[in-house]
């Protein structure tokens, strides 16, 4: 919730979007669930995740001077 969050602060998302996707992803019981979101919603989150650069920092390799970082 906290990067649909970011993508209504940074004006990515309308107030409408972020309440849709927010209540959709909250009455989800599963990811499945959260994969049936209608396809508007979706496509508003892509192309807000293609603004931030998401998909681009999933897709980096760990930094190689992360020595002693501890992850989880």
């Amino acid at each position: 919730m906290k990067i649909i969050d970011e993508m209504l602060h940074l004006a990515l998302l309308t107030h409408e979007q972020h309440q849709q996707i927010s209540a959709w992803i909250a009455q989800a019981q599963s990811p499945d669930d959260i994969l049936k979101m209608p396809r508007p919603l979706w496509q508003a989150v892509e192309r807000a995740s293609a603004v931030m650069g998401i998909d681009n920092d999933l897709l980096r390799p760990p930094a190689l001077d992360a020595d002693g970082v501890v992850c989880g």
